[in-house]
């Protein structure tokens, strides 16, 4: 990696990072981290998938899988804070909304102890509407892609 490459990411974001730019708490915030920003080629959301989480309560008690439209959560959150992020987007007043989500497809299922990597890019934007493209994988394998699109709300 040449120092030009290095020059192009920006910081990780932790936890509490995430949490003052997203509204979600828990249960439902899905990204623990996001590593590998960069301003014009995305970034990586990390969710780590435990056996506490609450959805596995109930799906499936004998062969916990985590639903896949949490993992669409995941992305949507990890593309939401990352995009505000690097767009420097004041989100105190405002929220990301989901408009839609095209191209669904998940490969394997999630289990407890799985670690999602969430990777999101920008493919088109026309603020407030944004429009993504997400893969998530587990050990180097594809779980779920998806395109999606998301808005930023007016201050309320």
């Amino acid at each position: 990696m040449s120092d030009t490459d290095i020059q192009d990411y920006l910081e990780p974001l932790q936890v509490a990072d995430i949490m003052r730019i997203l509204p979600h708490r828990y249960p439902m915030l899905m990204v623990d981290r996001i590593i590998n920003i960069t301003r014009d080629n995305g970034g990586t959301g990390i969710k780590n998938v435990t056996i506490n989480e609450p959805f596995f309560e109930g799906h499936f008690p004998a062969k916990p899988v985590m639903p896949g439209v949490l993992i669409i959560e995941a992305m949507a959150q990890t593309a939401a804070a990352y995009t505000a992020h690097v767009e420097n987007l004041d989100t105190s007043e405002r929220i990301v909304l989901f408009m839609g989500v095209e191209k669904a497809k998940f490969r394997r299922p999630v289990v407890p102890g799985d670690q999602l990597h969430i990777h999101v890019r920008v493919a088109h934007k026309r603020p407030p509407v944004w429009k993504f493209e997400g893969r998530v994988e587990v050990d180097g394998k594809v779980v779920c892609e998806a395109s999606f699109a998301a808005m930023l709300t007016a201050p309320v």
